[in-house]
């Protein structure tokens, strides 16, 4: 019997009574008393590359709810993990990061695979735990340890995100595990009551803008629109992108003729509309009242000028503003945005048509994932910001999950593969670039139900939106932004084992959706779409169109 393998055991058995269910392991020497624990209570996934591996756990995270362990060696190992951390951390998913260490006398010695590992990730963890090589006498800590590694990142006082525990171990480093410590009780955490206070009553013009995770009720938060008389701007990521919301606010509030509110509600994460930063930003000069929900203190839009922050549960908060609400709105605002949404939508689908282009796939995708209850999985850069102007409204809205934390495209693909290890039907869209920028996710590619749709523009879209695409020539622009590829996509997929596809029509795009849904391996859609300058133009031409029709 080894105490090392006791101890790794009784930091899994904790782990798993509080309802972790899946761990990834990347194969390595020194952390094999927690591979091994891990490997006998837990679904694993053993992944190669560290890099992509925790980008893969943080999409079992995103999909489940719950930490996901990820366990790698010493060394760089442990270092390649900081981008899935960093990114868990600004995107409040939940991980349990176990770093492998050598023991202290093999520290500044010239040992191999050993670098200082103790506050590798201090900046990004919500905690972090260095608790020696493993001793029978600390035995009664073991449990406490664990538990407390799962409650920081299950819902810690900023919420959920990563925690660090740097485990050293010493050779021999295989071993049973003896009688594992008893569990001293359950565990309970205490949860403060909360109220969602009014300096004044909801009353008069306003508008509710809900982000990334603002209600896990869109029903309610749809009630509380009505009730108030406001229209309901719906982030995709909200999962509240149903009839009767405002789906193509980024295009409306560019139109000159869009009258300021004179009270915003914030929920959930920020918009990537600049568009639609910039209308609130504008509303708050003119005296707009802004109330910013958000219990863990979040709120990161620097553009947005909050002048009241309540820092509770959005549900709690709805509960409280249904309560105080007034009982005979003013309808005719109402009416008014829901008025422009039409005429906007109209305006969209007429300038997009059924020629395949970036906006027209967003729109399809969503359509494709809420037909058939897949999670949409979307990279960061244009994709998200696509899906964001373009996907309509939708009875039954997908779940759509994206890496919005740190917004890189780094980690696309293995976040996308881990969202559909969960046994979630996974569709992603990403860009020619952030399928490159990720393709050791495809090493020994895993069995997951997961279609990657790339977008082939030949380079990186979204900086011909900025000024540098005016600013530089041709040539230097190409070299040091637009990065044209020299990989073929398709070719590079199916030297990973991949089925590669290749459309270029509306149709051929919507029948190789419809027969990849059901496979059980991953595949990848190369979509030929127009070039970048091309698509710059028709994004220019969809908010021309909106502007005209609101006229």
């Amino acid at each position: 019997m080894s105490v090392q393998a006791t101890f790794a055991a009784t930091l899994v058995d904790e782990w798993v009574h509080a309802g972790v269910t899946d761990a990834v392991i990347c194969p390595g020497s020194r952390s094999t008393p927690m591979a091994l624990a891990l490997a006998a209570r837990l679904n694993v996934h053993v992944r190669l590359d560290e890099r992509s591996a925790g980008f893969f756990a943080l999409g079992l995270s995103m999909a489940t709810g719950m930490p996901t362990v990820i366990c790698v060696t010493s060394g760089t190992a442990a270092a390649e993990l900081h981008p899935a951390v960093v990114e868990a951390h600004q995107g409040r998913v939940p991980l349990i990061v176990c770093t492998a260490d050598r023991p202290p006398e093999l520290h500044h010695v010239g040992a191999s695979q050993t670098i200082d590992q103790v506050g590798l990730f201090t900046t990004s963890t919500r905690w972090a735990c260095d608790p020696g090589v493993p001793e029978e006498s600390h035995i009664r800590s073991w449990r406490p340890l664990a538990a407390r590694a799962f409650v920081e990142a299950h819902g810690g006082p900023l919420g959920p995100g990563p925690v660090h525990l740097n485990l050293a171990f010493r050779e021999p480093l295989v071993g049973d595990p003896g009688p594992l410590p008893a569990r001293p009780g359950p565990l309970s955490v205490a949860t403060p009551a909360v109220s969602a206070p009014f300096d004044a009553p909801l009353s008069g013009t306003g508008i509710i803008i809900a982000g990334a995770n603002a209600t896990d009720d869109p029903a309610e938060l749809l009630l509380l629109g009505a009730r108030l008389g406001w229209p309901v701007l719906a982030d995709p990521r909200s999962g509240c992108r149903v009839p009767g919301t405002i789906a193509a606010a980024d295009a409306i509030v560019r139109a000159p003729q869009t009258v300021l509110p004179g009270t915003v509600v914030l929920l959930g994460a920020p918009w990537l509309s600049r568009a639609l930063g910039e209308y609130v930003s504008e509303a708050a000069a003119n005296g707009a009242r802004v109330i910013c929900v958000d219990p863990w203190w979040q709120w990161t839009d620097p553009t947005v000028v909050v002048g009241e922050f309540h820092h509770v549960p959005a549900k709690s908060w709805m509960k409280a503003a249904l309560e105080g609400a007034n009982e005979s709105p003013f309808t005719g605002w109402l009416e008014t945005w829901q008025v422009r949404e039409a005429a906007a939508q109209g305006a969209i689908d007429a300038t997009l048509g059924s020629e395949l282009s970036e906006p027209l796939v967003a729109r399809v995708l969503a359509r494709h994932a809420s037909a058939d209850d897949f999670t949409l999985m979307v990279a960061a850069s244009m994709p998200m910001r696509d899906l964001e102007w373009f996907a309509p409204t939708l009875e039954a809205p997908p779940a759509v999950m994206a890496n919005r934390g740190a917004n890189g495209i780094d980690g696309v693909v293995s976040t996308a593969l881990g969202i559909a290890a969960s046994g979630r039907r996974t569709v992603a869209l990403l860009g020619d670039l952030a399928f490159l920028h990720d393709v050791s996710g495809l090493v020994n590619v895993p069995e997951a139900p997961c279609t990657l749709v790339v977008l082939d523009n030949g380079g990186g879209g979204i900086f011909s939106f900025l000024p540098q695409a005016a600013a530089l020539d041709h040539r230097r622009f190409e070299l040091l932004f637009g990065t044209p590829p020299t990989s073929d996509v398709s070719d590079v997929a199916r030297g990973f084992g991949l089925e590669a596809r290749e459309v270029t029509t509306l149709p051929e795009l919507e029948a190789a959706l419809n027969e990849t849904s059901g496979s059980t391996m991953p595949t990848l859609v190369r979509v030929k779409v127009g070039g970048r300058a091309e698509n710059v133009a028709l994004h220019d031409a969809v908010n021309e169109a909106v502007c005209h029709a609101l006229t």
